[in-house]
């Protein structure tokens, strides 16, 4: 007799219909958002009562049917545990007079923010300074998350933030580092980022308005209340965040304004206490630029008439756009993806062929050298540090076999140092695993990269299960660099793969271009075809695996799981962006009105409406059988909001027709990103890691599909 799982919670239909340009849309579950969510990103303890209790449910439901499982999930925490230093401390970088780093404490959950004399004593090791301690500071609460912690030009005072919700609402204080003590200044509703004026004695932040919408950046002058702060920009505009940073130089406070296509950039003097924002290229839709400062010009990366994106110079008198020189032409299928200027060299990051390099070049020869490696597939990343004038670039290096390591380049010699290599406690051997880097073809003919992670001695006769991860928006590519976690899998005979999809720009950005608005479904189908190579190829088998995605990865477990339920063993959709075409509709959430250049914009033009509509998972739910699939949220989350996968399964279970299980666990206490502390979230890795074994292993037994 087949054993028949516990039946799910009942979600209550109450219908809501509404017409959007001639069409009607009906939403039975719309009751799941909260009226007050404002009030319950601030404080999860509003949340209505029978909401709560629905949530609960479902929590206790995924506990029930994960129940057997729960060995393994321990499992699980102590194997991902066991790879983490416990007492790990990164690479101090120079300050002036000093070293600065974080740290852990053996089995601390939070950073230490520490100092150490930069020049050392004759005997003995240089005394540590000990300047925030997040451990303490999070002691008692139920989210605790440390956003900036920057410490001031004379390393007098310390401005650090944090977040206690989980909802990206940072609190700023100042520490006095003299005697450790904060001192009266309080900052509420900002974004957590911090610049410091060279005279130490005011900061730059960005305040969140009642929309939650990064939009008013201030100076904040110590010593006055948070009411007399001066306001430096008010962006009205809906559709832009605000951002903050300082030129590595340290000269200028940069003020960003952006969506997902088009940006602003204003400067500030940092050196002129009263100093207004001055415009360096007006907003103009579809033009992007970042900036950095040497000498007298800025040096600017824009993709104007650059489709892969180029870098400029401009004098810092007059730096519109009629002004911009060509410094690095682009080049078509070489994007540069950021850049930074130290004292005589201008440091690119860039890709080529889904590779990264760096590329320093000598200013006042032109003369340009590079720094790449020969692995089928790593990850790449620039650490500029503090400093400005020196001849010293840090950079960091990993492949999905190889821990990270972090080098100093000495620019004038070509010397690398090796400083740090990843430490995995319980032992690892990068001989004992296999990267590659193989291609799907897409149904257009696009050949979409996929990188792989075994076991050297797997048998690759299709009989493996594999995990397969995707993203596939913003143009956010995914980094081929090593996780610990996945070792779990793979160690169990998993293949664990990352197919780098349109909607990216892991080759280029074209690549992106073509996974967005009237594109998107090219992100979907791509992941399709990766899935049907690997099981084709050998790698895996269909009905073998297990696809994972986060955010609007999420969505993508939402999209598959419509278009190819049959293809795939498995599903785990994180904080997934599944309710698309009613949040995109919706133009009083957090992120709705920046979302519209990545999605097109519903509520004017009535082909983004039918696009969106035409794949937005909730709205598509069809009566059919589903793979198992778990989704995670959270609930004092701000980027995607809780009741979107809540929604999600309530619709599934009332569609499908057979398959299954559909499980959902919110974390009550904690937002976007689930628990803050380095060991509480390897329980939520631990959740989706067994829901994958036990799905390949065991299997589950026939959804029982309630009939009320």
């Amino acid at each position: 007799m087949t054993k028949r799982l516990p039946l799910p919670p009942h979600a209550e239909k109450r219908p809501e219909t509404r017409t959007v340009h001639g069409v009607a849309l009906s939403d039975a579950y719309g009751w799941l958002r909260a009226e007050n969510w404002k009030d319950v990103l601030r404080d999860p303890g509003k949340l209505p009562a029978d909401i709560r209790a629905y949530l609960e449910a479902e929590n206790t439901y995924c506990a029930a049917l994960m129940a057997p499982t729960r060995a393994l999930q321990r499992d699980l925490v102590k194997e991902m545990r066991g790879r983490i230093k416990e007492d790990d401390a990164a690479v101090p970088q120079p300050d002036g007079a000093f070293l600065y780093y974080s740290r852990y404490r053996r089995g601390g959950e939070h950073p230490l923010i520490c100092r150490k004399p930069r020049i050392r004593p004759e005997k003995g090791e240089a005394r540590e300074q000990l300047l925030l301690d997040a451990d303490a500071l999070a002691k008692g609460k139920d989210f605790f998350e440390l956003g900036d912690a920057a410490h001031s030009p004379d390393h007098s005072l310390l401005a650090w933030s944090a977040d206690e919700a989980g909802s990206e609402l940072h609190d700023i204080k100042v520490r006095d580092l003299a005697t450790g003590a904060d001192l009266d200044d309080r900052i509420t509703d900002t974004t957590g980022d911090i610049v410091w004026a060279p005279d130490s004695r005011s900061f730059a932040y960005v305040r969140l308005d009642a929309d939650h919408r990064p939009s008013q950046v201030f100076r904040h002058r110590l010593g006055t209340g948070m009411d007399e702060d001066e306001l430096l920009h008010d962006e009205q505009d809906a559709g832009m965040f605000v951002d903050i940073d300082e030129t590595q130089s340290g000269r200028f406070l940069l003020i960003s304004i952006s969506d997902h296509e088009t940006s602003e950039t204003r400067f500030v003097d940092l050196a002129a206490p009263q100093a207004e924002p001055v415009l360096i290229a007006p907003r103009e839709t579809g033009r992007q630029y970042s900036v950095e400062h040497h000498g007298d010009d800025f040096l600017i990366l824009t993709n104007a008439d650059a489709e892969d994106f180029k870098i400029v110079s401009a004098p810092l008198e007059s730096p519109s756009p009629e002004n911009w020189r060509d410094l690095i032409p682009h080049r078509s299928g070489r994007l540069i993806l950021s850049h930074v200027c130290l004292k005589d060299r201008l440091i690119r990051l860039e890709r080529e062929d889904g590779l990264p390099r760096i590329v320093i070049r000598d200013l006042a020869s032109g003369v340009e050298s590079s720094i790449s490696f020969d692995e089928e597939a790593y990850g790449l990343g620039l650490d500029a540090g503090y400093e400005f004038e020196t001849d010293t670039l840090r950079f960091l290096y990993a492949s999905m076999a190889r821990p990270a390591e972090t080098y100093d380049y000495n620019m004038a010699t070509g010397e690398r140092t090796l400083l740090k290599r990843q430490e995995v406690p319980s032992g690892h051997d990068p001989a004992a695993y296999r990267v590659r880097r193989v291609f799907a073809t897409a149904k257009d003919g696009a050949r979409v990269p996929v990188s792989l992670l075994h076991r050297a001695d797997l048998a690759l006769d299709g009989s493996a299960p594999c995990l397969l991860y995707g993203y596939g928006s913003y143009g956010a590519a995914m980094s081929a660099s090593f996780r610990t976690n996945p070792l779990s899998l793979v160690d169990r005979g998993f293949v664990y793969a990352i197919a780098h999809i349109r909607g990216g720009t892991d080759k280029g950005w074209r690549w992106y271009l073509d996974g967005k608005r009237e594109k998107k479904t090219n992100t979907f189908t791509d992941f399709i075809a990766a899935a049907e190579m690997l099981a084709d190829t050998g790698f895996t088998a269909r009905g073998r695996i297990v696809a994972q995605g986060g955010s609007a990865g999420g969505m993508l477990m939402g999209a598959i799981a419509n278009m190819a339920p049959e293809l795939f063993a498995g599903i785990i959709a994180e904080v997934p962006f599944v309710d698309v075409l009613n949040t995109i509709l919706d133009d009083t959430l957090p992120l709705t009105p920046p979302e519209w250049p990545e999605w097109g914009n519903p509520i004017r033009d009535v082909e983004a409406f039918h696009m969106i509509k035409s794949y937005s998972p909730y709205d598509n739910v069809r009566a059919q059988a589903y793979p198992p699939l778990l989704a995670m949220g959270g609930l004092t989350d701000p980027r995607v909001t809780y009741w979107e996968p809540a929604k999600w399964v309530a619709q599934l279970r009332a569609t499908m027709t057979g398959g299954g299980p559909v499980l959902l666990h919110t974390n009550m206490e904690a937002g976007h990103g689930g628990s803050a502390g380095r060991f509480d979230s390897l329980k939520e890795v631990a959740l989706a890691y067994a829901f994958a074994i036990h799905t390949i292993r065991e299997g589950w037994p026939e959804q029982a599909i309630a009939k009320r």
